[in-house]
């Protein structure tokens, strides 16, 4: 008897978790996926908020770098979780308590950003990192267990982010973080999905992942809005309202609104059909991602600069607002715009704009002249996708089709 409950029990175990149909019709984000998405932007507004205070305070090298190395801790964090849900997720209570650890992880991520910064102690860090990393590595042998199909592919998971992990031990036992050891360890890690892969594919679901990523991209925005909003206010109390800062405030809020609306000008779900093109999609969201969050973190440095609390001048203090709206801007036209095919004159206008968007930064207005641009970059977009009806979308790619 107590056989056979042990054969059904590990039959509903199988069964709860298998693998994902990569054909499912009006797959969305789940409500946990959201609510791990909004405790995720607590560790980006942290990321965001520290390169703002140390490029006003002048220290522009060592800020970027700050920043672009705890930016990647919480990106892949994130891209690890998102993968796994697109195939796996089953939304039973061992799926949902595993990804509450998770969360519990990145809130730890969080808490450590502020000695990252400050003192290059990655250790908090680490810890956080290492309980998302269990949690993530008992989800994969679940997987394992329950998919034989796909055991080759999670056992290969299961490998490599455990490698990865003992490798981030070393560093840590050994008290310091050389840029040279994360590189490395970096490296490795974005390998191991590649790896893993080869053994099989597993069932992501495109659409899933692209409306995963458009969400993760809105929020990111919404916090820079919150850290400019902030950056506002502040100044308000200070020093009162003035044409200069409506300027930023004007700027600001095409160049957010601009970019939200570029973002999402054309599906990206359309050409996410192989693991290749699906790499370098989800990759290059890196730069997406963090330059999306700096955008916030630059309006809040130009806005010192104006109310005399910063330590760069302006030309700096706009270099902090264009630099990273052209670099999501072409990191946009390379991932996005690019795999549809449109004709090279017609995608031009991307990295044009981009390259006129950093002149402004030797203007006395590079913020509302960005916005103006990325506006007018909008504007084109929209006439040339409006006038090209040999361009139109296939039914699966709207939300009919799906």
């Amino acid at each position: 008897m107590t056989e056979r409950v042990d054969v059904v029990t590990a039959t509903r175990w199988r069964r709860r978790l298998s693998s994902r149909d990569m054909t499912e019709a009006h797959r969305s984000a789940t409500p946990l996926e959201l609510l791990f998405d909004l405790c995720f932007v607590v560790a980006v507004a942290q990321a965001a908020g520290h390169l703002h205070h140390a490029l006003s305070a002048g220290h522009v090298v060592g800020g970027v770098v700050g920043y672009l190395t705890v930016f990647f801790a919480i990106w892949w964090a994130w891209v690890n979780f998102t993968w796994f849900a697109s195939a796996y997720d089953n939304d039973d209570v061992p799926y949902r308590l595993a990804t509450m650890v998770e969360i519990a992880g990145a809130l730890v991520i969080a808490a450590g950003v502020p000695r990252a910064f400050d003192s290059r102690d990655f250790g908090i860090i680490f810890l956080g990192y290492a309980i998302m990393r269990v949690a993530l590595v008992a989800q994969w042998l679940r997987a394992a267990f329950a998919n034989p199909a796909g055991r080759a592919t999670a056992i290969r998971f299961v490998i490599g982010l455990t490698l990865c992990m003992l490798a981030w031990t070393v560093l840590f036992i050994e008290g310091s973080w050389p840029l040279w050891g994360w590189g490395i360890v970096v490296v490795a890690e974005v390998c191991v999905p590649v790896w893993a892969e080869r053994a099989g594919r597993t069932a992501w679901h495109r659409y899933h992942i692209a409306e995963r990523y458009g969400l993760f991209t809105i929020i990111v925005l919404g916090e820079s809005v919150l850290a400019a909003t902030l950056a506002v206010q502040t100044a308000l109390d200070e020093n009162g309202a003035s044409a200069a800062l409506y300027e930023v405030v004007l700027g600001g809020l095409l160049i957010v609104f601009a970019m939200w609306w570029l973002y999402f000008a054309k599906p990206a779900a359309r050409f996410l059909e192989t693991n290749r093109a699906a790499f370098v999609w989800s990759y290059g969201h890196y730069l997406i991602f963090a330059a999306a969050a700096a955008v916030g973190a630059g309006l809040s440095v130009v806005i010192d600069q104006q109310t005399d609390h910063g330590e760069l001048g302006r030309t700096g203090a706009g270099a902090a607002v264009t630099v990273p709206v052209a670099v999501y801007l072409l990191t946009l036209w390379f991932l996005h715009v690019r795999p549809h095919g449109v004709r090279a004159a017609r995608t031009a206008v991307y990295p044009v704009t981009a390259v006129l968007v950093l002149a402004t930064t030797w203007t006395p207005f590079p913020v509302v002249l960005t916005g103006l641009l990325l506006t007018a970059l909008a504007t084109v977009t929209f006439v040339i996708a409006t006038r090209d009806t040999s361009s139109g979308d296939r039914p699966e790619d709207t939300p009919a089709g799906r």
